[in-house]
């Protein structure tokens, strides 16, 4: 059966605090902050996917995003949950390739550190935190209990959660993922609004999921399957590894945009 990978930065996960308001450092300040030794901007031309991801060492590559779900990525945030900006923010798509510095890979966390230079350099990005009350989605614990495994990984390893989109349904392997990671990759790539982890659980956990996704997720890149072959995915997080993910209303950390500019020339 043929498969495509979707890589929505999904390797692993920033997790910011759980409450309270905090302050974002003016981008100015950005410059001290950890940064791609060069990148390439462009406007992207294949709409053919969309991911960010290394390649190698030191190649960092995101194809097809916009500085919405640039920022999404960056900060950890639903796109619902971004606000401001003229309309060229969430319609202009960029190709970006960079080069991280050092002999080593750079982590999740430190290439997100690097993103977040570059959208302050060359999208003159600047913002402030407002604190809104938005629909959004509470993982919570089902009342059959959640049925997962504890992870044997050490705890330093880095959390596993790539998707792989087949043609009548949708496997997501998770891997050493605490609650908080799977709800961080629920609300950046899979649903349409910010997912706030209700579950109470601390530890890191496997587990896979299966289900047939509709046209409301993944922002509407990945068409429902026309002969499904696994359950809806409110459904399967239920039956499947004993969660439940429920509408509802509740005050998340947002983020507006106070200024953006086309990036500078490479």
């Amino acid at each position: 059966m043929r498969s495509i990978r979707i890589r929505a930065i999904l390797a692993a996960v920033l997790v910011f605090p759980a409450c309270g308001l905090f302050a974002q450092a003016p981008a100015d300040a950005a410059t001290a902050a950890p940064a791609f030794e060069v990148a390439t901007i462009k406007p992207a031309l294949d709409s053919n996917g969309r991911y960010i991801r290394m390649e190698g060492t030191n190649r960092f590559v995101a194809k097809y995003y916009t500085l919405k779900l640039l920022i999404a990525a960056a900060y950890n945030l639903s796109p619902k949950a971004i606000s401001g900006g003229q309309d060229w923010v969430d319609s202009s798509h960029f190709d970006i390739v960079a080069l991280t510095p050092g002999d080593t890979r750079p982590s999740q966390p430190e290439q997100m550190a690097m993103l977040r230079t570059l959208l302050a350099n060359r999208f003159q990005l600047s913002f402030h935190r407002q604190e809104k009350q938005l629909s959004i989605y509470a993982l919570e614990v089902a009342k059959s209990g959640p049925k997962l495994k504890e992870s044997t990984a050490p705890p330093g390893d880095p959390p596993q959660l790539i998707s792989t989109v087949y043609a009548d349904h949708l496997h997501l392997p998770a891997r050493n993922a605490t609650m908080a990671d799977f709800a961080s990759v629920l609300q950046r790539a899979v649903l349409d609004r910010p997912v706030v982890d209700r579950t109470g659980l601390t530890g890191r956990y496997d587990f896979d999921l299966d289900w047939a996704p509709d046209e409301t997720q993944f922002g509407g890149a990945i068409p429902a399957p026309a002969d499904a072959q696994a359950p809806p995915f409110f459904t399967a997080v239920e039956q499947q590894i004993g969660l439940r993910v429920e509408a509802t209303h509740g005050k998340v950390q947002a983020l507006v945009i106070d200024r953006a500019q086309p990036p500078t020339a490479n």
